[in-house]
């Protein structure tokens, strides 16, 4: 099977949203705002149906551009990001850094799928990485082609590392601290449960990852590349210190989110100073590191484009007002079942949802306050409701198409959706029958 062009599939799925306004009814929840997070967030109880409002072809293009403006502050920070990683490759540090690491790698090129998985596990766990690996995945490919495996090894250790951290992350800000906050859990409890199940899963991707790579590695792409290495000059004292300013401001972005409130603008400036910090260095100059900038942005703006597209499936299920209706028929039924089913059918549900609504933390405010006052009924905690959203939502970011960063991702990298859903799809089951164990673990021993 084969589909569609990214651009061409989010089309369809814009135009797929606007048929549903059709055949779902159109119904509401009232809202208000929390008085912890100042989000907000649904009434539980208030749903009402209201009147509906057909989207037509023309509408369901108009939220296009809409989505995109929607989600301005993400297309900026993709292009700013992209614009000091393009400074960051112009300085020619990146390409010997990657020289140098294939060569004290050889023979044991291997070694390098768990650093690497790691270290974007570490961004996943922190910060909920994922549109900040767009511009890295140049680098990416260039790195697994010198090391002789193939593009999908370069999806698997950057966004699929990412993206599992962030899904068994007990830190993460965007899911379980928002999630915390709504359903009035402290913040920080229960991390000790999250972090064992964390470990066992990032255990199982780098050891999946490791065997596909090494069943599919070429070693004639390693002779070539490291012939290529060869000619690369060796690193210099600048190159030090502009992978030590590079790593630095992953480490400032980690402080700014989890304990000053940054957002995607601050972010953008932090890597804006960043690029300009590493073309002074670089000996760019400021038309060299202009210039570089520039490139950048002409080669992120396909990933920003796959941003708004994903998101327009959102603004057209919300202007029919169905989102609130398919979030009551996906999670009111769950009250029938018993406590574990229900618990793994949270879960289950959270996933399906995240088709229609692609933004982890908008996830939370929209489903917990409903989910919260329901688990209180049935007897199960909300960290376990919490846990079920966490790996529900979570890992459906391996998957979906509406996620516009994993499009941008695997369209960079060459690697054709189906393809990634060929790779990925058995081990996603496997990562979400993961998380049903822990719920059911969970509930044994009365997590809270």
């Amino acid at each position: 099977m084969r589909f569609p062009h990214p651009l061409a599939l989010l089309t369809v799925a814009i135009l797929a949203a606007a048929a549903l306004s059709y055949v779902l009814p159109a119904g509401e929840y009232d809202r208000q705002e929390h008085p912890v997070t100042g989000q907000t967030v649904v009434v539980p109880g208030t749903y009402h149906e209201v009147e509906a409002n057909r989207i037509g072809v023309f509408e369901a293009i108009v939220a296009i551009p809409r989505g995109m403006a929607d989600r301005a502050d993400v297309v900026f920070l993709i292009f700013l990001i992209g614009g000091a990683f393009a400074v960051f490759d112009a300085t020619g540090a990146l390409r010997r850094g990657i020289a140098w690491l294939v060569e004290a790698l050889q023979g044991r090129e291997i070694l390098a799928i768990p650093v690497v998985c790691l270290a974007f596990a570490a961004g996943g766990v922190t910060e909920n990485m994922q549109e900040e690996i767009i511009p890295l995945v140049p680098a990416l490919m260039l790195l697994t082609k010198r090391l002789g495996y193939s593009p999908m090894v370069g999806v698997a250790v950057s966004a699929g590392s990412a993206f599992v951290g962030s899904a068994f992350s007990p830190i993460n800000p965007f899911q379980v601290v928002t999630a915390q906050r709504v359903a009035d859990v402290p913040l920080g409890s229960g991390s000790g449960f999250r972090l064992v199940f964390l470990a066992i899963a990032l255990g199982l991707w780098i050891w999946w990852t490791m065997r596909y790579a090494a069943s599919t590695r070429v070693e004639s792409e390693v002779a070539e590349s490291t012939e290529a290495s060869g000619s690369d000059a060796a690193l210099t004292w600048r190159d030090g210190t502009i992978f030590a300013i590079v790593v630095s401001t992953f480490g400032i972005l980690v402080w700014g989110l989890l304990f000053v409130g940054w957002d995607f603008d601050h972010m953008s400036a932090l890597f804006f100073i960043m690029g300009i910090v590493v073309g002074i260095i670089g000996r760019l100059g400021v038309t060299g590191t202009a210039h570089a900038y520039a490139e950048g942005f002409r080669s992120m703006g396909y990933a920003a484009l796959l941003i708004g597209f994903a998101h327009a499936i959102y603004v057209v299920m919300d202007d029919a007002r169905i989102i609130d209706t398919i979030v009551r028929g996906l999670f009111i039924p769950l009250a029938e079942l018993p406590l574990a089913l229900s618990a793994v059918g949270m879960s289950a549900a959270q996933g399906v949802l995240h088709f229609a609504v692609p933004s982890v933390s908008g996830q939370a405010v929209l489903t917990l306050p409903v989910l919260v006052p329901l688990s209180d009924l049935l007897g199960l905690s909300r960290q376990i409701t919490i846990l079920a959203y966490q790996y529900g939502a979570g890992l459906c970011e391996l998957i979906t198409p509406t996620n516009g960063a994993l499009m941008a991702i695997l369209a960079a990298s060459g690697v054709r959706y189906e393809s990634w859903l060929r790779f990925v799809i058995t081990r996603y089951l496997m990562l979400m029958a993961l998380g049903a164990v822990a719920l059911i673990i969970a509930l044994a021993i009365g997590y809270s």
